[in-house]
């Protein structure tokens, strides 16, 4: 069979089932008759009807496995949407006051911050602490971080100061937190290289 009806008809649904109906008559051809192409699944012998079902097996597959891509795709862009909602939740703290504690709505300790903003994004399973969020969140490579993704400072006893991750300027990365007692919720540079980053992409 010509290799451009082959690839022609391969393009659609009905046109894997015709493909499978032509190759069958290849198939079943004198001996003269033109070889049938290399990995079509059909074996000499098979009946129109056995082809047709094996198509319709095939095309079965097919479909299943996209909807599965479509499904995470879907649950991916839901996930990137609450952590924009998050981030600008977070933003709209700046000038709040810190408070040991505190998880909002108008006064927070660091960790307090990432609950409120997050649970109120729609991210309902993070943890309380600073400590169990920095095991709860996905660890991801410094330069992998984008804005609402999390940076966990860390020292002798394990994390102990959480912030949003803000972005990148000409001063560094910067974070959104609530740095302690007398401070307000602000933006700051990373003013230590013991952190690590996580995320709920």
């Amino acid at each position: 069979m010509p290799a451009v009806l082959h690839r022609v008809l391969a393009r659609s649904a009905a046109g894997t089932v015709l493909l499978a109906l032509v190759l069958v008559g290849l198939a079943t051809a004198p001996a003269h008759a033109a070889p049938q192409p290399a990995g079509s699944g059909v074996v000499a012998g098979q009946s129109v009807q056995q082809v047709a079902v094996q198509a319709a097996g095939d095309e079965k597959a097919d479909n299943k496995k996209n909807k599965k891509k479509a499904r995470k795709k879907a649950k991916r862009q839901a996930r990137l949407k609450k952590v924009n909602r998050m981030l600008r939740i977070v933003r709209a703290q700046r000038g709040d006051p810190y408070q040991y504690g505190a998880a909002g709505p108008n006064r927070f300790d660091c960790s307090g911050l990432v609950y409120f903003s997050t649970h109120k994004a729609g991210f309902r399973n993070v943890p309380r602490t600073s400590s169990q969020q920095g095991r709860f969140m996905r660890r991801i490579p410094r330069k992998a971080m984008r804005p609402g993704d999390f940076v966990f400072f860390t020292g002798g006893s394990g994390v102990y100061h959480v912030g949003v991750f803000n972005g990148r300027s000409k001063g560094g990365m910067t974070v959104i937190h609530a740095p302690g007692s007398g401070q307000r919720v602000t933006t700051a540079r990373i003013w230590t290289s013991s952190w690590y980053a996580g995320t709920l992409r």
